[in-house]
């Protein structure tokens, strides 16, 4: 069928994580709104969630074989989620990169596609784009401020200079903020990098510098200076297309379906602190302990979305039937978008992680930051830091109850809590602007299909296995 009478068709292919799922699946309900024909790769284990989560999109979803047996791994793990402990995500990624073969036979039995946008971590499929002459796009679900200056450190390495992991220094471009090697995680902080990990970030680093594009999951108001920045350093561009959060079609389920938790919303007096620390993050059953002291201790009504590595029931004694009046511990998959958007929640004890900070964010709800991992140290120094939208919990290591309870009373009671309110809806409301019909990231995303469908034909007369950018890893 010629151009003429076939709508353009995208190919997206997230990695085996929820915090990852779920940015495409949004991004997918954005293109379907704009008549692409959408492939949605994932997994058998995985696709469940994903086909629930698109909803009525009319997006193909393909199932690529997880390996079944492959040295490290549970047998049955198809997602990171499922992972006993995180230590284990290098043989997890090792595995994921024998679904290669398969990928690409149905790539080539599929209809014409215009574009292949791809998961970060998953570098190797530039090589199976470019073997089709397809550009590919990568969507990491990140903001701009960490990806920019991750690069800015790992570039101009200014924490070399450094000699404990508390002592300032400042990246280039930005003299305003300070940084400590706290803020970074292995293997960014490290002065000389290598192993396992740092090889992945390295494989992923090449092949994201010599994609077509990346997308952004945040929106241009929020961080210009740091979205112009990337676009002036390295390569290859940056396209602000979110917060992907609003994009999520929003649920219509009637009582008696609607889960408990949303009459027990209704029924609470006074406003309520949401707690949820995401899927990945392991907290000790002793911290767990303590964070259910200082909530209780707090006096504030929380509902708290427990985590799923960690500590049961029983290690918290009565814990549940002490708080039962004013705190409600959920242990099943929650719709956290909902929850934000309650008008009963005005504040959120979070991770950090990207998606949930967007959420809280877009909600207008200020976070009381909680880091654990990966990025979420620099998110937490955006959102507190910067844009003033949050407290901070704390740094590294344990955190008592005394410190759990002192907080979370700023953060919901307190003058400090009050300002970061006020600072998370005027930016609630400027990131809605964003994502409405006219907005930066409403026609950025629009800017960004008209040119990789037009750049299409130019890819595929080149046959070049270097998309846009440089071959080197300067650029991150």
């Amino acid at each position: 069928m010629g151009r003429s009478s076939s709508p353009r068709h995208m190919v997206l292919f997230p990695f085996m994580s929820k915090g990852h799922m779920i940015p495409f699946i949004n991004f997918a309900h954005l293109l379907h709104e704009r008549g692409l024909r959408l492939t949605f790769f994932t997994t058998p284990s995985n696709a469940p969630f994903v086909r629930l989560k698109l909803g009525p999109t009319p997006a193909t979803l393909v199932e690529l074989p997880f390996p079944e047996k492959f040295p490290g791994l549970p047998s049955g793990v198809e997602s990171t989620d499922q992972l006993p402990s995180m230590s284990l995500f290098i043989p997890f990624v090792e595995a994921v990169k024998l679904l290669r073969s398969h990928f690409e036979r149905v790539l080539e039995n599929l209809p014409r596609i215009d574009c292949i946008v791809s998961d970060g971590f998953l570098g190797w499929t530039l090589e199976s784009a470019s073997k089709l002459g397809l550009p590919r796009l990568v969507l990491y679900g990140m903001n701009n401020f960490a990806t920019t200056v991750s690069a800015l450190l790992s570039r101009d390495r200014p924490h070399n200079n450094v000699s404990s992991d508390d002592q300032p220094f400042f990246v280039s471009s930005f003299p305003e903020m300070q940084f400590t090697k706290a803020d970074f995680t292995p293997p960014f902080n490290d002065p000389e990098p290598s192993g396992p990990m740092h090889d992945f970030v390295m494989e992923q680093v090449i092949s994201t510098s010599q994609s077509w594009g990346i997308l952004a999951n945040s929106f241009y108001e929020l961080e210009p200076e740091y979205v112009d920045c990337w676009n002036k350093e390295f390569h290859p561009k940056s396209w602000c297309i979110g917060p992907l959060c609003l994009a999520e079609p929003p649920t219509a389920v009637e009582p008696p379906e609607r889960p408990h938790w949303v009459q027990w919303l209704g029924e609470q007096e006074g406003p309520v602190l949401y707690v949820a620390f995401g899927s990945q993050a392991e907290v000790s059953p002793a911290q767990l302990l303590e964070i259910a002291i200082g909530l209780e201790k707090s006096n504030v009504s929380f509902l708290w979305a427990a985590p799923v590595r960690g500590g049961d029931k029983e290690s918290w004694g009565d814990f549940e039937e002490r708080i039962a009046k004013r705190g409600l511990v959920v242990r099943q998959w929650v719709h956290q978008s909902e929850i934000l958007r309650h008008q009963k929640v005005q504040g959120f004890l979070s991770h950090c992680g990207w998606n949930s900070a967007s959420e809280g964010l877009c909600a207008g709800v200020p976070l009381l930051a909680w880091p654990m991992l990966a990025e979420q140290f620099l998110n937490a120094k955006m959102l507190v830091e910067k844009l003033g939208v949050g407290l901070r919990i704390g740094r590294r290591g344990w955190v008592g109850r005394e410190t759990v309870e002192e907080m979370v009373r700023e953060l919901m009671l307190g003058e400090n809590g009050k300002k970061a309110r006020e600072k998370a809806k005027v930016l609630a409301e400027a990131a809605m602007k964003a994502m409405d019909e006219g907005g930066s990231s409403c026609c950025t995303l629009d800017e960004v299909i008209d040119s990789v469908c037009d750049h299409d034909s130019a890819i595929k007369d080149e046959s070049s296995t270097n998309v846009q950018g440089p071959t080197d890893a300067e650029g991150l």
